[in-house]
């Protein structure tokens, strides 16, 4: 099979494309934790934390909001800190297969999680933060390998539970302050993702 001037890859090119997807993912990455630095800037400045009332109030009609804010919302600086560099870890890793995976699972790990702590979460409580996020793409990345079953996406299974299987300790209760019920429905949320995203089979 020949190939014409138009139709033949370079190497250049394929590096350029590379190099495009990573500036995107980066935009994306980057432009959404800039978007959760800013809320919650506005939120301690302007507001004084008062967003945060705008959580997951469970068994609460007006707390079904906090489904879609509470991955937004944080409870300070610290708070946002500790969650920023694991959203950007683990978001870029499940980007590497496609950089739409990164709104696929964050979505249904947010609306799994954020159903489950409005269904079981302690009276009178407010859960907020992306930790569901986080833990949905943690739940995500350790599951994918097992339904997938390519050895590629083995291996960045267990590459992701060594540098960050300690965090799956976190859907235990016992922390005071701690959402584990978010943190728990967010892991389930992104196994789920990874059971329903897995590539077909002829066995399906």
């Amino acid at each position: 099979m020949s190939l014409s001037n138009s139709d033949a890859k370079s190497p250049s090119s394929g590096w350029g494309g590379m190099k495009r997807e990573l500036k995107a993912q980066a935009a994306i990455l980057f432009g959404f934790v800039a978007i959760l630095w800013a809320i919650e800037l506005i939120d301690l400045t302007l507001f004084g934390g008062g967003l945060d009332g705008w959580g997951i109030r469970p068994r609460s009609i007006v707390g079904l909001r906090g489904i879609v804010l509470a991955p937004f919302l944080h409870g300070g600086i610290g708070h946002l800190a500790a969650n920023t560099g694991p959203l950007i870890v683990l978001g870029w890793f499940v980007m590497l297969s496609q950089t739409r995976h990164f709104f696929t699972v964050g979505i249904m790990s947010s609306v799994v999680g954020g159903i489950g702590v409005w269904l079981i979460g302690a009276a009178s409580s407010i859960h907020i933060g992306a930790s569901i996020t986080i833990f949905g793409f943690l739940g995500y990345l350790l599951l994918r390998g097992w339904f997938d079953r390519r050895f590629w996406v083995i291996i960045g299974s267990v590459l992701v539970a060594l540098s960050y299987g300690g965090l799956v300790f976190g859907v235990l209760p016992g922390q005071p302050g701690i959402s584990w019920e978010g943190h728990l429905f967010g892991f389930v949320g992104g196994a789920l993702a990874a059971r329903v995203m897995r590539p077909k089979t002829s066995e399906d």
